[in-house]
């Protein structure tokens, strides 16, 4: 199992790319940090997601 922004999902040896395609998140607008690490959206395709990993899915908003 994998904690996704408090959520334990079953999501162990899935890209991370292919997670944030499901779940349609655009990567343009999220931040996302895993075992408290920030990954940067160049290596979001070579990312795969292993059992017991935390993530953390921040998505950016505008305003002001």
């Amino acid at each position: 199992m994998v904690r996704i922004n408090g959520e334990n999902i079953q999501a162990d040896g899935i890209k991370l790319t292919e997670y944030l395609k499901e779940s349609r998140y655009n990567p343009a607008r999220i931040a996302i940090e895993i075992n408290g690490s920030i990954i940067p959206k160049k290596d979001y395709e070579s990312c795969v997601l292993h059992d017991c990993d935390t993530v953390e899915i921040v998505s950016l908003v505008g305003g002001g």
